[in-house]
């Protein structure tokens, strides 16, 4: 247990010398920056002489107006870059994403969609794409025939019972509709 403790002792000590000296390098890096902004800034920004007329002055604020202007523009031309690579990065990492293939692919379903809808579907509803395939044909007029006349005539059921039973009857019946 004595060697427990002593271990443990020089462990904290060890830990506290450490806290130590972490501390003294981060204040020694605070005053490195420090003394790093203030020789840039008198490299870049020399001190300010403001002269005595007015038109001098006026002269002084064109200029910096100009320095300012000139400075925005290229604010706004990295932020612009930024942005453009910042999207490059977002589309490279969802394709790099998809070629992992870590994500599951979820199971289709098979969906009854018109032509019109699946147009929709796909083009946005700003198009207003109509595929009415039926449109374009050319109007035929169905002419009457006797047996059609003969047909409608009938008032009872029974006599045409025969020609509507079995498939050749809900054949007709079918085509009749449409």
């Amino acid at each position: 247990q004595k060697k427990r403790r002593a271990a443990t002792a020089r462990r904290q000590h060890l830990k506290s010398a450490m806290l130590q000296l972490a501390a003294t390098e981060i204040e020694k890096e605070a005053a490195a920056k420090e003394v790093e902004k203030q020789n840039y800034l008198a490299e870049h920004c020399p001190p300010l002489s403001l002269p005595g007329s007015m038109q001098e002055l006026q002269d002084l604020c064109r200029k910096l107006h100009a320095k300012i202007e000139s400075v925005d523009e290229d604010r706004y031309d990295t932020e612009m870059k930024l942005q453009k690579t910042n999207k490059e990065l977002e589309d490279l990492s969802l394709k790099l994403f998809d070629l992992k293939g870590k994500f599951k692919r979820p199971p289709l379903r098979r969906v009854r969609m018109s032509a019109d809808a699946m147009l929709r579907a796909l083009l946005g509803s700003k198009h207003k794409v109509c595929m009415d395939l039926r449109a374009n044909l050319k109007q035929v007029k169905k002419e009457d025939t006797e047996k059609e006349k003969d047909l409608r005539d009938v008032g009872d059921w029974r006599k045409n019972i025969e020609e509507k039973s079995g498939m050749e009857g809900r054949k007709k019946m079918f085509e009749a509709g449409e």
